[in-house]
């Protein structure tokens, strides 16, 4: 009986090795399908200014500014649903508000907001062939947005815009995506005109 039960163990233990194991697999991500870059104009009547968008993109009207009304009718966000991505674009007249001013705060809202989480932050300032002059901000980090700007004439028009995802802010995985939209954007401001 001490062999059988000896042997019964033993044939038991060289069954068990013959079953197939699993290799811990590295980490990846989603695929994510980009569409082709094709544009479209955003030239509504009554807006000052005038601009290219992607055509995978909608442009809605911004009705509430943190739950109350924006300052005027020109505030607006380009969405990009494929993505969960928003850019919020706000308008201000300088007649109405002091030039400075608005440069301070597209600047602090650029650092302030964003400096305890961002690695750096780089404003490039820029002008396009419509001689329109801004400060684009790329910070990097696993900040709420990577890609801000804003564009001024210095006399009349200030547009400020930001990047947002509905996500929880990771460099590594919205690495992608930032650089596909930061495309998009950089056409925006190229074609950008003040009407």
């Amino acid at each position: 009986m001490k062999y059988f039960l000896l042997v019964l163990c033993l044939l038991i233990c060289i069954i068990s090795c013959n079953t197939n194991y699993t290799i811990n697999k590295k980490r990846g991500f989603f695929k994510i399908d980009f569409p082709p870059k094709k544009y479209q104009l955003f030239n509504q009547a009554g807006f000052p200014y005038s601009f290219e968008y992607p055509v995978y993109a909608n442009v809605v009207k911004d009705s509430t500014f943190f739950e109350s009304k924006p300052e005027n009718d020109w505030w607006i966000n380009i969405d990009f649903p494929q993505f969960n991505a928003r850019v919020f674009v706000s308008y201000k007249e300088i007649g109405k508000n002091n030039f400075d001013s608005l440069v301070s705060d597209a600047f602090t809202m650029s650092y302030k907001q964003h400096t305890y989480k961002a690695s750096s932050i780089e404003p490039m300032p820029f002008r396009t062939l419509n001689n329109i002059d801004g400060i684009y901000f790329s910070l990097t980090g696993n900040t709420a947005t990577a890609n801000q700007f804003f564009l001024t004439d210095s006399i009349k028009h200030f547009l400020r815009g930001a990047l947002y995802f509905d996500a929880t802010p990771n460099e590594d995985s919205l690495s992608v995506v930032n650089d596909f939209l930061k495309k998009d954007l950089q056409h925006l401001i190229n074609t950008m005109q003040w009407k």
